[in-house]
Parts: C-alpha cells; sequence; structure tokens
C-alpha cells in the first residue's frame, strides 16, 4: 500500500512524501515510490503519526456506563489517535492485582478498536503484585499522592510510595504519579467552584511533586507526573530532569485552553483535580513535552448539581485533543507530532510507535487541515457523548485512521520494550 502525496509530519520536520506500508509497518517514506496496487490519495493532505493517549480512563469492566472501551478506542481514532494506555482505575475491580489486570486485558481484546496498553496500581498492600503485574506486561504504575476520590483506590502514604519505588526501579518499571500533596488539601468550605478550587491550591501540587522527585532520587525509580497544572510544578520537573533524574511529565488540553475563572463560568462539567489555575500558570504549560487527554468521563447527571463538592471531578476528551491544539495555532506541526504521539512512546518504551519512518507500525493519521468546526455533542462517540469543550473551534478533519495500515478495529496488547 502507498499513502500517496501527502505532507507528511513528524517529530524532524515536514516533508512532501509517500509512505509505502507492507503488512503492518512502514517500509519507505520519500518521492514517487513504486506502486504496489494499493493507493491511499494523500493529496492536500497531512499524514502524521498516529496519536497516543497515554492518560484515558475507560472503566471496563466495572462503571461501563460512563464510559466503555469500545466507544472510548473509537473517538480516539475519530481524533487521530491509534494507540492509548488505560489508567488503573476507574474501572471496577481496579487494576492493582494479576487477577484484576486479566480481567481488564480479555475485555481490551474483545473491543478495543485500537492498540492499547494498561497501568497497573500502586497502593497499601499490593506490593507483592508488582512483580507479577509487570511480568503479565503493564506499562508501568500509577500511584496517588492525595484521596483518589474512590475507596478502592486509597492513596500511598510516604513509606507505601518509597518501597514502591524501590521495587518498581528494580523491576525496571515506572511510577506514574498523581501529585497533590493532602496535607495541603482541604475541604471545601461552600458550594461554589470558586470554594473547590481554593481547596485544592497550587502549593499542593508543588509540594507532592517535591517529595515525589526527592523519592525518586533516592530510589533510582523513573517517574513520571500527570496531568500537571501549574508553572512552577514543570519547573520542578525540568530543573530535575537538568540535574540527571528521570523524570517527566505531561498536561492535558484543558490546562492549556483554561483557567481558574473559566472553571466559574462553566460550572460542573469543568469539575477536574488538579483544578484549572491561572493564566500564568497556563502560558508555561505549552512548554511540557507531553499533551494526554485524562479522558475522565461519568454519566451526565453526575457532572450536574447546584453544590459543587457533589459532582464528579473528571473530563471528556479524548477524541478532541489534537483538533484542539491545531485549532490555537501555538505549536508547530512537528511539535504538535511529538508532544502527542513521538515523544510519549519513546517515554513509555512504545516499540514501534510514534513516528513516520521504515520499521514503525504503519499508524498513521491523514487529516485535511483546511477544515475547521466546533465541538457539538452530536459528533461526540463517547458513551456518554458530552465535553467541556464544546463549542470549541477545532481544526482538521479526519479523512482517515489507519492502525497498522488497517482500518480501526482491532486493537492488540502493547507491552513495553525492555529498558535500555
Amino acid at each position: 500500500m502507498i499513502v500517496r502525496g501527502g505532507t507528511v509530519v513528524t517529530a524532524r520536520g515536514v516533508e512532501k512524501a509517500d509512505v509505502a506500508v507492507s503488512g503492518d509497518q512502514i517500509t519507505a517514506v520519500g518521492l514517487n515510490l513504486a506502486d504496489d496496487g494499493v493507493e491511499i490519495d494523500a493529496s492536500g493532505l497531512h499524514v502524521f503519526p498516529g496519536g497516543i493517549d497515554s492518560h484515558v480512563h475507560f472503566n471496563e469492566p466495572g462503571r461501563t456506563e460512563w464510559e466503555d472501551i469500545a466507544h472510548g478506542s473509537s473517538a480516539l481514532a475519530a481524533g487521530g489517535c491509534t494507540s492509548f494506555v488505560d489508567m488503573p482505575l476507574n474501572s471496577l475491580p481496579v487494576t492493582t492485582t494479576v487477577e484484576a489486570f486479566d480481567l481488564k486485558l480479555e475485555a481490551m481484546k474483545r473491543s478495543s478498536k485500537v492498540d492499547f496498553g494498561l497501568w497497573g496500581g500502586l497502593v497499601p498492600g499490593n506490593l507483592d503484585q508488582l512483580e507479577p503485574l509487570v511480568r503479565r506486561g503493564v506499562m508501568g504504575f500509577k500511584a496517588f499522592m492525595c484521596p483518589s476520590g474512590i475507596d478502592e483506590f486509597p492513596a500511598c502514604d510516604k513509606q507505601t510510595l518509597r518501597e514502591g519505588m524501590m521495587r518498581i526501579a528494580e523491576l525496571g518499571s515506572i511510577l506514574l504519579v498523581h501529585a497533590e500533596d493532602p496535607s495541603e488539601l482541604r475541604e471545601p468550605r461552600g458550594p461554589a467552584a470558586r470554594d473547590f478550587i481554593a481547596s485544592r491550591p497550587a502549593r499542593a501540587e508543588l509540594a507532592a511533586i517535591t517529595v515525589a522527585v526527592e523519592t525518586a532520587g533516592a530510589t533510582g525509580s523513573p517517574l513520571h507526573v500527570v496531568h500537571v497544572s501549574t508553572a512552577h510544578g514543570a519547573e520542578l520537573i525540568d530543573a530535575a530532569t537538568r540535574l540527571g533524574a528521570d523524570t517527566s511529565g505531561e498536561t492535558c488540553p484543558h490546562y492549556l485552553l483554561y483557567t481558574d475563572a473559566d472553571m466559574e463560568r462553566i460550572g460542573g462539567i469543568a469539575k477536574c483535580a488538579p483544578p484549572f489555575r491561572t493564566s500564568v500558570d497556563r502560558e508555561r504549560l505549552w512548554r511540557m513535552p507531553m499533551i494526554v487527554s485524562d479522558h475522565s468521563p461519568s454519566a451526565l447527571g453526575l457532572k450536574q448539581d447546584d453544590d459543587f463538592r457533589k459532582i464528579w471531578g473528571g473530563i471528556s476528551s479524548c477524541q478532541s485533543t489534537r483538533q484542539l491544539l491545531l485549532a490555537t495555532r501555538r505549536l508547530d506541526l512537528p511539535t504538535l507530532a511529538a508532544v502527542t504521539s513521538t515523544n510519549i512512546a519513546r517515554r513509555f518504551r512504545m516499540r514501534n510507535k510514534g513516528d513516520i519512518a521504515p520499521g514503525f507500525d504503519a499508524d498513521l493519521w491523514i487529516v485535511d487541515l483546511d477544515r475547521e468546526d466546533v465541538i457539538r455533542s452530536e459528533d461526540l462517540l463517547y458513551r456518554s457523548p458530552f465535553s467541556v469543550h464544546e463549542g470549541q473551534t477545532i481544526r482538521g478533519r479526519t479523512i482517515k485512521t489507519l492502525v497498522r495500515g488497517e482500518e480501526p478495529g482491532s486493537g492488540r496488547f502493547i507491552r513495553p520494550a525492555a529498558r535500555s
């Protein structure tokens, strides 16, 4: 198969080129490649490496009335993503044991339209599960440094965090943390959005990142901080990296598009943790090396209440990440390819993913960048089709998404490559 005449975008740059595919891999990228009989005309279109969303909550098995694998992975494909990594919560059971991992893996094999990996969970009392989960193929582990919002996934105290990181380092894996220090959090003083925002101050993120970075340094564990929301948090991670720490971070479209004033204006659909921050924070976060959705859906009724304290905290967004970023025109095209695909594949050792080059999987997003639209609920493919982003401008109409050279339909399990 030849994808003919498109503008190929990679983290290295932009070029007019054909892309040759044999089986499930790319075999050549260049001009005037020989025709083997099957051709996709990409003239006037852009061809990106398939997006990778390493932070989604598809909730299956368990809370499938909120979201399920079939709907969530279809939404990803519609937005140009060809791989994802599912978080260990809010499914039931949570993915903290081998038995729970096996249940989720079977559900993924049955239903995912695109390729997938699985995060395991680190919680008090499951240290004995880490090694067998690594053997099963988890991409790494996720821990909460504060209450997660669901009882079945408790927060790690400092001892569990240290012991877990020691074990994760020995196993050659990685730990992801939700970084908010519980000692800096408090119950909201009232029912308003502003009360919720004040209850989760920026200093909670900074304190938690400081502890996580120090513990990672002491144990040798690779560390990744999810959904960074503050400028100072981003700077702490960068400083640790400059000093040689194996540390990284990500942010999400909602922290790049909105501020705390928007949470008050929009209401419950915008509730998430950490909350939206200031315009200064928002500006700094555009320099983060990874942008993922943190797609954390629920039923619509759980996002509607006059009391912000009673509203579920989570945002549905995985279908629109790339198109929202394109619409802002804040990132050049190679940077967009890097932060939504290449950098993620490299950080999490997703072999043959994240690039358009010979030997890589033929995961491609063919898109018309001349088309703009807005996000409407009727176009969303989620199990619960609503989003904080409704009404936002998006750029790029998906012409075709290819997963290993084929239409989306039967995803494969991605194991991390061995750490070098």
